[in-house]
């Protein structure tokens, strides 16, 4: 039974470590999207940070800010779930599929 427990807690271990490696691998990856037919594009990282927002000149219209806030906020999601899915599948490569709660 202690032997059993002992490679249970090695098992977690490795996976932890290799958990670890695979998060500070998607801080170095990045998801972009964009939003208006590509007039705002926003990149973010694996770690769900927004790393850039690249907006054409051609949005910007001081008479409809609006329009523009609505593409920056659409683009700054979609980058974000973009990166979420990417962490998500490098997540279940590392678990063989399976769905452990609290992991992205």
């Amino acid at each position: 039974m202690t032997k059993g427990l002992g490679n249970i807690m090695r098992q977690a271990q490795q996976l932890h470590s290799k958990m670890l490696k695979v998060q500070e691998e998607m801080a170095a990856r990045t998801a972009e999207a964009s939003a208006g037919g590509g007039m705002v594009t926003a990149v973010a990282n694996g770690r769900q940070e927004l790393l850039s927002i690249k907006i054409e000149k051609e949005v910007v219209n001081p008479e409809d800010v609006e329009m523009l806030q609505d593409l920056i906020v659409a683009a700054v999601n979609a980058a974000l779930k973009k990166a979420q899915e990417m962490v998500s599948e490098e997540m279940k490569k590392l678990t063989g599929g399976i769905n452990i709660p609290g992991l992205m």
